[in-house]
């Protein structure tokens, strides 16, 4: 081997050293932080959302950001907790009461209509159910046993998820304040790190990619959550059962990007049927009110933000839900819309012209 070569040699062995511990530190750091990146995101997320916000709060306090972060914190986390603790308590209390009830055989089912039997496929062996627990409830329970032991185990599982979601959302909301003060210093980080990856046109994917993550986070994921509350507190109110259980539908539905009606119609046809008819037609405004707010809000909340398809925001969120439970349900929409703007942005760029200078440049060679 001349010198030429044994040099070529010893440069790939030491790039092919330097790469491979680079890869392993990168994989050791994931494997870290891997319990934290839905946090990390989300805070991420958080704080890009409220950096208007929270630059206003700052000038009020006189420039002092870490106290205005501080501040922001605690806020959000009173607007997390609280509704959430009197939804949690309001889904317990639900159950407890429905236990109650079979114990002591207070509930009764009516017969089902004779037209049930003539249902498709599922007629007859519903009717047969049903008759059955209209009849003898116990009998009925003992031979949903085995299907209500699963639903039983899923449920638990849920809610415990659901603690956890909670858990991390905390995580994400205390994390967002560390890097509010650090907001400076996060931009032009991120705009370095676009230039490395994209070139000279990073920095503009970057501000791109803060502008939709502000108009989903506030037009799509705030307003999901101030309808879900505005609706659990009038279920909580009238005093509906399972009333937590409703607003997560709520908020599921709402950040898929369907309407909250699905659910809040059947709630209120119940309302009809359990209260005072006041108290049933106050809620029943309250509840077209909550359902008609995103027409309001969404204007108000999203400003001049990327639109993404609600293909893309349902995919997200499910995805995310389904992947990190209910931070997941947020942090899934956002990326995949921001991945989504970045991705149509840079088609955008390559668009017919990059097409046509490529034909240009080939027509000679067809020629040939």
């Amino acid at each position: 081997m001349t010198n030429d070569d044994r040099a070529f040699d010893r440069r790939v062995t030491q790039a092919a050293v330097r790469l491979s511990l680079l890869a392993l530190l990168v994989f050791w750091c994931l494997k870290i932080l891997a319990p934290f990146l839905n946090p990390i995101m989300g805070g991420v997320v958080i704080a890009i959302a409220v950096k208007t916000p929270y630059a206003k709060l700052t000038r009020v306090l006189g420039g002092r950001p870490k106290l205005a972060a501080v501040l922001l914190v605690v806020v959000a986390l009173l607007l997390l907790i609280v509704p959430t603790l009197a939804l949690g308590a309001s889904l317990v209390e639900s159950t407890d009461g429905l236990s109650a009830d079979l114990i002591h055989e207070h509930i009764k089912i009516p017969a089902p209509p004779d037209a049930v039997a003539d249902w498709p496929i599922v007629g007859e062996q519903l009717y047969a159910l049903w008759l059955g627990a209209s009849q003898n409830l116990e009998t009925a329970l003992v031979k949903l046993a085995p299907y209500m032991k699963d639903v039983g185990v899923w449920l638990v599982s849920s809610v415990g998820d659901l603690g956890i979601g909670l858990g991390m959302f905390i995580v994400a909301i205390v994390i967002a304040g560390a890097i509010l003060p650090n907001g400076e210093r996060a931009a032009k980080l991120a705009d370095k790190t676009a230039y490395i990856i994209a070139g000279p046109r990073g920095p503009k994917l970057a501000a791109l990619a803060a502008s939709s993550i502000q108009s989903v986070t506030r037009g799509v994921l705030g307003v999901a959550a101030i309808q879900s509350v505005l609706a659990g507190l009038g279920m909580l109110v009238v005093g509906v059962p399972a009333a937590g259980l409703w607003t997560l539908l709520i908020l599921i539905l709402a950040v898929v990007q369907l309407p909250s009606t699905l659910v809040l119609i059947p709630v209120i046809i119940y309302v009809f049927y359990t209260s005072s008819t006041v108290v049933a037609v106050l809620f029943a405004i309250w509840s077209i009110l909550v359902g008609l707010s995103d027409n309001v809000l969404k204007p108000l909340l999203m400003g001049r933000g990327s639109s993404v398809p609600m293909l893309v925001l349902f995919m997200g969120s499910i995805g995310g839900f389904m992947a990190g439970g209910i931070l997941g349900l947020f942090v899934g929409a956002v990326v995949l819309s921001l991945g989504y703007t970045v991705f149509m942005a840079w088609v955008d760029e390559s668009g017919p012209e990059d097409l046509e200078d490529e034909d240009v440049t080939s027509a000679p060679t067809k020629a040939r």
